[in-house]
């Protein structure tokens, strides 16, 4: 099978990019052909894409919004015109351009809004959010796609929540994680980890990770703080001006000195040695990979009922689900404290295990199978 893989982007790493190329890799190791189009071969198959670098915060939103529009504008024709040179090819979409047989919801940006509140104000204040609103309703709406992966078992119903009738037919596969690269580490890579991290034995240390500070609810972990006072806070990730604001945080309620930020990280192998377990209170969740990733690396997880979470974590297991309530965050971060550490590793990394890439790559291959078998090739290619 000659498979086309369209994202922004594709590599090793988190994200979309991440997941895009894990599914590559895997695709390859059953024998198919693939091929990938991103923003840089849209960029170079016409006119490129140029805009300055933005220097504000304001400039930031404006040059997120403008690339947006292009990848999903001149980006479909020319994502177009590469499937049609491929004849016979399926083709897997991960974001941005309205093109290809499947589509993966990646992420609903309505449902997101929703579940931290305000869910209308906070759409209408980010024109992003705008824009990926009405630009994935004629996705769900319409025939462009053949069909939708679903990222875990509850985002069907939230696709049909946020858009009303789904016309493409809806599949569940969930992520999987690379066992071999995330992995318990020897006692000799978690006391460098700790210590690069300038760690005592004593520290007990609960990881967190994530970009949007505020939909994860990085602000949870830190109120917890106040009572899980055994507790220190690794938080991975961030914008300046989050990172800014939970520091501000922190040190309004006296927990400053228990919360370490190190900012954006690409590789989280050390960070995930360093720590004793994972805190993950968000709002909303497509998937949350981080999750699986922490679990094959050993440590338990805290974590609200998102995404995959209540389909991988037993409470007393793996870790514990609960709310947004820090007190109930505390509650079990604190349980975790006392345990010895590694007491967990076996338990969490077994349940990881069940979810690797392999299985989600050959769903995609009987799900494209299926889709070439009812589906004429011209119709494939949005013809």
């Amino acid at each position: 099978m000659h498979i086309v893989q369209i994202a922004p982007t594709i590599g090793p790493g988190f994200g979309v990019a991440g997941v895009a190329w894990n599914l590559e890799r895997e695709f390859r190791e059953l024998g198919h052909t693939v091929d990938s189009f991103t923003f840089g071969t849209a960029s170079a198959m016409g006119r490129p894409w140029r805009a300055r670098s933005p220097r504000s915060r304001i400039g930031s939103g404006v040059f997120l919004l403008r690339r947006a529009a292009w990848f999903s504008t001149v980006g479909t024709r020319r994502a177009k015109r590469f499937l049609a040179e491929r004849p016979g090819s399926v083709s897997i979409c991960h974001n941005g351009v309205m093109a290809g047989d499947v589509y993966v919801n990646h992420g609903i940006v309505g449902e997101a809004m929703r579940q931290r509140g305000n869910g209308v104000w906070r759409m209408l204040r980010n024109p992003t959010h705008t824009f990926t609103f009405v630009r994935d309703l004629i996705r769900y709406r319409t025939g462009i796609h053949q069909a939708v992966v679903a990222l875990s078992a509850s985002e069907p119903d939230a696709l049909r929540r946020t858009y009303g009738r789904v016309r493409p037919r809806i599949e569940v596969i969930p992520n999987g994680v690379d066992g071999e690269r995330f992995q318990p580490p020897t006692d000799a890579e978690r006391r460098a980890a700790r210590e690069s991290l300038q760690l005592d034995d004593e520290h007990r240390v609960a990881l967190f990770v994530g970009y949007e500070f505020e939909r994860k609810g990085l602000e949870h972990a830190i109120q917890a703080l106040t009572e899980a006072t055994t507790v220190l806070l690794l938080a991975v990730g961030g914008y300046e001006h989050s990172i800014e604001n939970a520091r501000a945080q922190a040190e309004r309620l006296g927990v400053a000195d228990r919360v370490l930020f190190t900012g954006p990280r690409q590789n989280l192998l050390e960070l995930y040695a360093a720590a004793d377990m994972f805190v993950f209170p968000s709002a909303y969740e497509s998937h949350g990979l981080v999750i699986l990733e922490a679990l094959a690396s050993g440590i338990p997880v805290v974590c609200t009922r998102v995404g995959i979470a209540p389909e991988v974590i037993v409470d007393g297991e793996n870790g514990y689900l609960t709310g947004q309530d820090p007190r109930e965050i505390a509650q079990r971060l604190e349980e975790l404290a006392a345990a010895e550490p590694g007491s967990w590793r076996e338990r969490c990394r077994e349940s990881a295990l069940r979810h690797g890439w392999r299985a989600a790559a050959a769903s995609y291959v009987a799900l494209l199978e299926d889709l070439g078998a009812r589906i004429p090739a011209s119709a494939r290619r949005g013809a």
